[in-house]
């Protein structure tokens, strides 16, 4: 069964979950000014999930100090912000489907691997915390670990762009790969929440 940290180990996830929070924030600016200056679907969608994923640990930073029940409470709600990014990703998806130019490869593929980078360093420090304060941690390091697995797909885009396929097809199947990523990392935590709920009741 899942357990709150004891208060030292509690300090420290905090400050590891505040510093994921202002990596997200940060890089989120990036590839937001990125993906629009290229035109790229998985770029924009892989922005708006370092949004997300900055406001999924702000929540968490705040909720640690929470009863059971309360962070249950919470890790639903968390479930419901990871769909966010999926739906942004169809609207972008579908006026990218009316304009369909490829995206320049080289910029796509430069902000993918900073964003691996991001990831892969916020993967690192959540996993020693992922089994601590049930869905909450759960939710930071499913979307952490995804988003890293999401940022090799949009990589592998841009190569496809640049040396086989000069067309929008491989950033557009992507972005909508990433889309149903975060759908399933939604169900993971809202499961996760319900089990913790119910055994707080």
């Amino acid at each position: 069964m899942n357990q709150a940290c004891p208060d030292g180990a509690d300090r420290a996830l905090r400050r590891v979950v505040a510093t994921v929070a202002l990596l997200n924030l940060a890089y989120f600016g990036v590839e937001f000014i990125v993906a629009l200056q290229i035109g790229s679907v998985s770029l924009f969608a892989d922005s708006v999930d370092f949004l997300e994923d900055a406001s999924v640990n702000l929540l968490i930073v705040a909720a640690l100090a929470w009863s059971a029940k309360n962070r249950a409470r919470i890790g639903k709600a968390l479930a419901a912000i990871l769909l966010i990014p999926g739906l942004a990703t169809l609207w972008t998806a579908w006026e990218k489907f009316n304009t369909p130019i490829a995206p320049d490869p080289v910029p796509l593929s430069l902000a993918a691997l900073g964003a691996l980078g991001v990831n892969l360093s916020c993967a690192f420090m959540l996993a020693r915390y992922r089994d601590h304060s049930g869905s909450l941690t759960k939710a930071a390091f499913l979307s952490a670990r995804n988003d890293a697995f999401a940022n090799v797909a949009i990589v592998v885009a841009a190569l496809t762009t640049a040396l086989v396929w000069r067309t929008a097809w491989p950033d557009l199947i992507v972005g909508l790969a990433i889309a149903v990523m975060n759908a399933d990392a939604a169900r993971e935590v809202w499961n996760a929440a319900s089990a913790e709920h119910a055994a707080a009741s």
